[in-house]
């Protein structure tokens, strides 16, 4: 009897110390209707005047906007956060988020092929290239190589022949890949992609500026299939940032199924190809030890992610360090921040931690 008191008050200790710990675990911390803006970074461990030395770098390039959230809440921004800027590529990561619940209810079926989800272009596709999946193509790793909308010279330069691989066997950043999915998302839910973004994404985060009216569709004799891209603040682009962070959740709401999110933006494939470290599922993904860094001069902890556009555009999600960094470049004046520079800038914004 007393053995079995003692085990009873041993028990009661280690559950008041468990409740204890979990009560002063602070909640994570979202944005409202509008940011909240850390007073002083040194409450949330950064060093001010090191981040202004980091803002001051960005002025001697193209940089627009940057908007750096820690802990949930702005460490810092500057610039245009309020100005709606093309997302080029970075249209990507957001169309693979609104794939999550589809794939999750089956209304989507990433290993179906392409033939059986009765996808094909003009010219017509071959059988060959029909047996790619859907995974194949969320992969980037299709090998259909059909001329494709929205391609930039550099993507040509490093396309593959046509027909010169089998599906699923070589990555290869693919335009083509991209824009058939926007098409199966449609054909599948119903719904077009901008809408889809305004009700599924946008409004449960409480984004502040972006509506389906601020994306369009590229059409064109290259392909059936057209590009998507819209418009988006950089304070919005911060919100699907800390969504993703937070493993898809957005308050009390599983806005994006968590499974996806780390399904999407774990390795899947290496992305020398392009200079760069891994690929996920449209989101490009840091790898240790990969013939390149995810970012030149900037040292990016593995489980790190991002997405990117043409021009220096990013949302760079960094889970070890529970922040996310946003860039901005006004790319309608044909401004440009290469890699190198925003990993610089990067480097800068890390050095501020404090120790």
């Amino acid at each position: 009897m007393k053995t079995h008191i003692s085990s009873l008050k041993g028990l009661s200790v280690v559950l008041f110390f468990a409740l204890a710990i979990a009560s002063c675990q602070k909640a994570p911390e979202y944005p409202g209707e509008t940011w909240t803006i850390a007073e002083e970074a040194e409450d949330y461990g950064y060093d001010s005047d090191k981040l202004q030395e980091a803002e001051e770098y960005s002025q001697t390039i193209a940089t627009a906007a940057v908007v750096i959230v820690k802990d949930g809440v702005i460490l810092d921004e500057w610039g245009e956060v309020e100005n709606k800027f093309m997302t080029h590529s970075v249209r990507k990561s957001f169309l693979s988020a609104l794939y999550g619940n589809y794939v999750k209810d089956g209304t989507i079926d990433l290993d179906q092929t392409i033939g059986e989800a009765g996808i094909t272009d003009e010219p017509s596709l071959t059988d060959k290239e029909k047996q790619a999946t859907l995974r194949d193509c969320i992969k980037a790793r299709s090998g259909i190589y059909h001329p494709a909308l929205y391609e930039s010279e550099g993507m040509k330069a490093l396309k593959p022949e046509r027909h010169s691989v089998r599906p699923g066997t070589h990555w290869y950043y693919n335009n083509w890949d991209f824009n058939a999915l926007g098409t199966v998302f449609e054909k599948f839910t119903g719904k077009k992609i901008f809408k889809a973004l305004e009700e599924e994404i946008a409004r449960p985060i409480q984004m502040q500026d972006f509506t389906a009216e601020d994306g369009w569709y590229v059409t064109g004799d290259a392909s059936i299939h057209p590009a998507y891209p819209f418009k988006i603040t950089a304070r919005d682009m911060a919100r699907f940032g800390l969504l993703m962070l937070r493993n898809g959740q957005w308050k009390n709401q599983q806005v994006v199924p968590a499974d996806w999110v780390e399904e999407s933006t774990r390795y899947h494939s290496d992305a020398t190809l392009y200079g760069s470290d891994g690929y996920g599922y449209m989101w490009w993904v840091a790898r240790d030890h990969n013939k390149y860094p995810h970012l030149p001069m900037a040292d990016i902890p593995e489980g790190s992610y991002s997405a990117r556009g043409a021009g220096g555009h990013y949302i760079l999600v960094i889970p070890d360090r529970d922040m996310v960094i946003v860039h901005r470049v006004n790319t309608y004046k044909d401004n440009s921040v290469s890699g190198a520079e925003f990993g610089q800038l990067v480097h800068l914004i890390f050095e501020a931690r404090l120790s």
